[in-house]
Order: C-alpha cells, then structure tokens, then sequence
C-alpha cells in the first residue's frame, strides 16, 4: 500500500481521467482499438501508453483485504454449504475453496475470502462460524 496514494480527481490534470475512459471504451469493445479511443477522448497514443499502466479507477482495481480460513468439516451434507452460506451472509466473498477428500469422515477446507464488505470483524464471524454443526477446528490463517 506504501506504493499508492488516493487522491481527488479534481487536483489531477484530467489527462489520468481520459486514460480511464479510453481503457473503458476498448473494454466495453464501443471501439476497435487504441487508435480510435484514445482518438474518441481527445489524449495520444504515446499518453495512453505512458500511463495505462498505472492509471486506475477504484472499481477496476480495487484493493480487498483478503483472509484465508482453515477448518475441518464432517462428512455430511449441508456442512459445507452451511459455512459457505453464513460467509455469504456477512458479506464474505469467496475466492478459492480447497478440499481434500475426506478421510475419517472429515474434510479439510481451506477458504480465501475478501473481506472488505463484511458486517462484522473477522474474529466475530470466525466465532459464529464455530458453532456451525459439523464445522471445527476453524483457524484464520492469514489477513491482508
């Protein structure tokens, strides 16, 4: 995070704001090329090309803090579902979800989440998530 700042648009000179809107424009496929957007916004090729790079609108590339949580669940169904939808319902975005086969009648999952949404702490939901029946050993092994 030391690497960027956030900044008003309205300090800025609004060449960054054309930069956004031509990377839009070919996004979206309203234009055939670099050409012609950067041709449509009013800015050079060689201004795109300068700073495409670095150039950003929070949406495109918005910076989610992320978890990974561990945890252990019985073999039966509904258990995983259960955990997925309580994620789901405290805003938790799943990333990834990693499952060995279960042996023993267990299975070991690890899930990454974003979290920047949630509607509570992480250590709050990693609590509720405890008492989900046939969900154990739930450990946060990482935030960022």
């Amino acid at each position: 995070m030391k690497k960027y700042l956030i900044v008003s648009k309205k300090i800025l000179p609004n060449v960054y704001e054309k930069v956004i809107e031509a990377r839009n424009l070919i996004n979206s496929g309203s234009v055939k090329g670099i050409s012609e957007a950067v041709k449509v916004v009013g800015i050079s090729r060689s201004t795109y090309y300068k700073y495409k790079d670095y150039v950003f609108s929070p949406d495109e590339n918005s910076i989610g803090r992320k978890a990974v949580v561990s945890m252990m669940l019985k073999h039966e169904k509904g258990v995983l579902s259960n955990v997925l939808n309580y994620l789901s319902q405290e805003h938790a975005n799943i990333l990834t979800i990693n499952q060995s086969i279960p042996i023993n009648g267990k299975a070991s999952v690890n899930v990454s989440l974003d979290i920047s949404d949630l509607s509570k702490p992480i250590d709050e939901v990693i609590a509720e998530m405890k008492k989900i029946k046939g969900a154990t050993q739930i450990k946060l092994l990482s935030v960022e």
